[in-house]
């Protein structure tokens, strides 16, 4: 799928803890509350994090925009995902996200299609660098840019902020220097997605098991690629499942034998779904539509 691409609407705020129940909140008791000019007040913050809440909230999937027309004005309106009523509604899988897989959700839903997060998507999926600088992320991704989007105008400024933001949210102890309020509360550091070198300014991603990632939620998330994909078969290769743009493998850093040994328990004693090995080619069948096998999977983890 080609997003739109999107750059710099966080208002250089990373999402904090809070933000997703309260945008769940104020989006349920009003459709307009991001354009009413009490919003500082209804949400208790400043006029940047209203804009920064309003475009996390979109971009995490858990918001749906919708504009309505009439004859006096034309105004624009969010509702509630089903994928948001799921995780934080009022009897939600985890409202207050206090299990770690809910934080992993979240990251696979942000970067899934179509995706408002075009910076985070390529930092995740089209760059491939073993050790880093957020230069070295910038100079790559200025020339994704160029040739991915042609037509669009994007300035170096816009692109270092995004940049930023990344790193703010998934190394732990990036940029201490910075006003202690700015780097705390980013709950996306839990994932150790992304790990900062020796030198403050090298960071390397972090591939291979991730201890407060379940199986089951690895196992979802496969399923879930493969209908989000557009994947006719009934199999696909755990190569595709690795290597893919988009697929479980990018998105959480994982390695082939990390990823084999979470499908397989993953898998437990489903009849729905196989892991084989046939002279050497790991593919994953299964035999009902795998969205629905994916949001089962995701409830049974969180009524267990």
């Amino acid at each position: 799928m080609n997003d739109v691409p999107v750059f710099a609407r966080h208002e250089t705020f990373h999402p904090r803890y809070g933000w997703f129940k309260k945008c769940y909140d104020a989006v349920t008791c009003d459709e307009h509350i991001f354009t009413r000019e009490d919003a500082t007040v209804v949400l208790g913050v400043g006029k940047n994090m209203v804009q920064s809440i309003r475009y996390w909230g979109t971009a995490f999937k858990i918001l749906e925009e919708s504009s309505v027309t009439s004859r006096a004005q034309r105004s624009t309106g969010f509702g509630i995902s089903e994928f948001g009523k799921n995780l934080l509604g009022e009897n939600g899988w985890d409202p207050y996200l206090e299990d770690p897989a809910s934080l992993w959700l979240l990251h696979w839903f942000l970067l899934k299609d179509p995706c408002k997060a075009t910076v985070w998507k390529f930092t995740f999926n089209e760059f491939h660098r073993d050790s880093f600088t957020s230069e070295d992320i910038f100079h790559s991704l200025r020339e994704h840019v160029e040739s991915s989007y042609p037509k669009t105008t994007v300035k170096d400024s816009s692109l270092q902020k995004d940049i930023n933001c990344v790193l703010r949210m998934y190394v732990d102890s990036f940029n201490h220097r910075q006003v202690k309020e700015d780097s705390i509360d980013c709950p996306f550091t839990d994932l150790s997605l992304i790990k900062q070198e020796g030198s403050a300014k090298r960071f390397s991603f972090n591939y291979g098991k991730k201890n407060n990632l379940p199986n089951d939620i690895i196992l979802a998330t496969c399923l879930d690629y493969i209908a989000n994909a557009g994947h006719n078969a009934k199999t696909i290769s755990l190569t595709n499942l690795l290597h893919d743009q988009n697929s479980p493998g990018m998105l959480f850093k994982l390695t082939e034998s990390v990823l084999f040994e979470a499908v397989e328990r993953g898998i437990g004693d489903d009849k729905r779904i196989v892991l084989s090995d046939s002279s050497g080619l790991v593919q994953l069948s299964f035999k009902e539509d795998p969205s629905i096998l994916a949001d089962n999977l995701i409830r049974d983890h969180y009524r267990d």
